[in-house]
Order: C-alpha cells, then sequence, then structure tokens
C-alpha cells in the first residue's frame, strides 16, 4: 500500500494543501518534506549474529517446516529479515536525532497518534548462521497530509538497508510505513448526538482478500467447514492456503476437513486503536489444531484477560453480518470470568 494513495482502510486519500493544520498549529509541508534524505539510523549493529535457536523459535511459531531452515546448510527464513535488526527493549543506539526530531515536530502539530501501515522487503542475498548483521536506515519519505478513517496526518516511510557479513555485503532492504495523525474527534456526548449516531448503520468488518490460491478455503468457510490443503507428494498437512508445498515443493493438493479441536498456542488481546466495526478489548489466538496446522482467529466465549496458552478451543462459525461468516474458536473448559458471548 502506497502511503501517498490509500488510506489506512484502503480507499483514495482526500487531498492537501501547502500549510496543514491540526489544532490549533500551523505545519508546513515542505518543512516535514526537508526530512527526507535525512538518516534514521546510522551505522546500526545487530544485537545477535544470524543463529539457529532464533530462527528454530521463528520457523516454530509460524509452523515452517521448510528444511532450507535446519542442517549444517541451513539458511534463515527471508521474512525474518528485520528480525535481526531489532534493538529489543533496550532500543538502538544507531537511531537518528534526524528521526526523533520529525516524530516530535507531527507531535507538536497535533498529529500524536501512530499505527503501523505496512511494510514492504526485497530480499538480495540469504543469511545464515554466524553472519553478523549492520544496517543503516534513511527517511525515505513523508506525504502530503492525508484524511483517513482514524483521523488526519501524514505518511512517514523508512527504508532500512540491511547488510551482513565482514564485506557489509546488502542482504535485503526493509520499508516500513507508520501513519502520524490526529484522531478524528468524537462525539460530544450529548443526547441528541447519540441518537443520531444510534441510526447510523455499524460498519462492516473488512472483507477477507479471497483469491485463487485461498478461494477453496473460503468456500469451505461458507459450508461450516475448516478446510485445510495435504500435499499429494509427501502428505503434509499446510495452512494457510498456500500454492506450493512447504516441506517438498509439490504443486498437487487435496482438501482436507479438520476436527476443528484445538488449544491456544500464543495471544494477544487488542486494545488501541480501535477500528470502526470491531469491539476492543477482543482476544486474537494463534490456534492449533489437532491436526498440527496453525491458524490465527478470535478466541471467543471467555474474556479476553482469561485467555491462557494451551487453553482447549473449539471451531465455531461466526455470522459477522448478511454477507460474511469467519471461523472462530470458543473456549472449551477452564472458561473463567465473564463470557464475552462471542464478541470480536
Amino acid at each position: 500500500m502506497s502511503g501517498d494513495t490509500a488510506d489506512t482502510n484502503g480507499r483514495a486519500s482526500s487531498g492537501s494543501s501547502s500549510t496543514d493544520t491540526a489544532g490549533d498549529i500551523s505545519l508546513s509541508y515542505q518543512r516535514l518534506k526537508a526530512y527526507e534524505g535525512r538518516p534514521a539510523a546510522v551505522a546500526g549493529v545487530g544485537k545477535d549474529p544470524v543463529n539457529e535457536p532464533m530462527i528454530r523459535h521463528w520457523c516454530e511459531a509460524m509452523g515452517d517446516t521448510n528444511p532450507a531452515y535446519a542442517g549444517p546448510d541451513a539458511i534463515a527464513p527471508p521474512t525474518m529479515l528485520q528480525a535481526w535488526t531489532m534493538g529489543g527493549l533496550s532500543g538502538h543506539e544507531a537511531r537518528s536525532g534526524a528521526y526523533d526530531e520529525l516524530l516530535t515536530l507531527l507531535d507538536g502539530a497535533g498529529y500524536t497518534s501512530v499505527v503501523a501501515t505496512d511494510c514492504e522487503q526485497e530480499y538480495l542475498r540469504p543469511l545464515r548462521p554466524g553472519d553478523e548483521i549492520t544496517f543503516d536506515a534513511v527517511i525515505e519519505s513523508v506525504s502530503e497530509r492525508k484524511t483517513t478513517k482514524l483521523g488526519t496526518g501524514h505518511f512517514v516511510t523508512t527504508r532500512m538497508d540491511v547488510r551482513a557479513g565482514a564485506d557489509g555485503e546488502l542482504a535485503g532492504t526493509h520499508r516500513f510505513r507508520i501513519l502520524k495523525y490526529a484522531p478524528a474527534p468524537r462525539s460530544a456526548g450529548h443526547t441528541g448526538q447519540q441518537v443520531h449516531e444510534a441510526r447510523e448503520p455499524k460498519p462492516r468488518r473488512p472483507r477477507p482478500v479471497i483469491n485463487r490460491d485461498n478461494a477453496g478455503f473460503w468456500e469451505g468457510v461458507a459450508r461450516h467447514r475448516l478446510l485445510v490443503q495435504r500435499c499429494r507428494g509427501c502428505g503434509t498437512l499446510r495452512f494457510p492456503w498456500l500454492p506450493g508445498c512447504n516441506a517438498c515443493g509439490g504443486q498437487e493438493w487435496d482438501p482436507v476437513e479438520a476436527s476443528g479441536e484445538g488449544t491456544v498456542f500464543s495471544y494477544v488481546v487488542m486494545h488501541h486503536p480501535p477500528f470502526p466495526a470491531f469491539d476492543p478489548p477482543f482476544a486474537v489466538g494463534l490456534i492449533e489444531l489437532a491436526e498440527g496446522v496453525r491458524i490465527v482467529s478470535n478466541v471467543v466465549g471467555v474474556a479476553p484477560d482469561k485467555v491462557r496458552i494451551g487453553m482447549p478451543v473449539r471451531l465455531e462459525i461466526l455470522r459477522v453480518d448478511d454477507e460474511l461468516e469467519l471461523p472462530v474458536f470458543r473456549a472449551t473448559e477452564g472458561a473463567a470470568g465473564p463470557v464475552a458471548g462471542g464478541r470480536i
């Protein structure tokens, strides 16, 4: 998604002017644009070299059994590119003053909220255990003022160049885009306004992206069946639906109906930011099915703060509106506390 052409809800963004305002403070777009090309991080060093334990943990969490990521000639999954540059809770000393200045400038103009919108990665060289990681980052672009459902603000894109080995060979690039915005005003709360809001239709949940690779899964949901794929070559089960097998590379497969039984492998409770059609707090779980594959979905039937790793759950098909049904997982035992009633 390009921050210059679309908002966080996928709609075309509104226009801009040479002088942007948020609250009572005016902020010149040219002042923001002057930060483009300035460093966001300089001479950063990965806190750990590429290593087998991190690769193993990543693959276990993702359910990725590709043999290329294990053994004496193992490489790191390309999608781990950013993992080797993260600073953890203590952060990185490489972060530049220019990036902090830009965020402070936006904060001072009233754009005090932030949401990550997307990232793009390009892989140029495989990373292997023992590779020392270095990186630099630049403020690549600051958009003109955009109006989104969340509010009005500016998209800020940084590009990180990730290098590996003693010769500092470029291994990949990571572009990360955030929206710094002033939240859209909420209702004043008086009775007349509340009545008006009550008459407005509730926003619809976002529609799933259905393509030729995953259409069979959604057809199964419509028939209240949870379908996973089984490779015809090696018999490996996989989810989410993919055009090829991670284990053997085979492209022939059969759909297999899962039992719907599973346990919570991991979870998060979403509180902020609020999005239309969602009612926080709600629990999002990584569910390990009895068949051994994992699926991300909502955990319902128990208060969000009562969800626990290892909690048994069972598939339930929830009708969200007249057009959309989604698979969710209801806690089946040990569900202490008030019941959430299927709220997601």
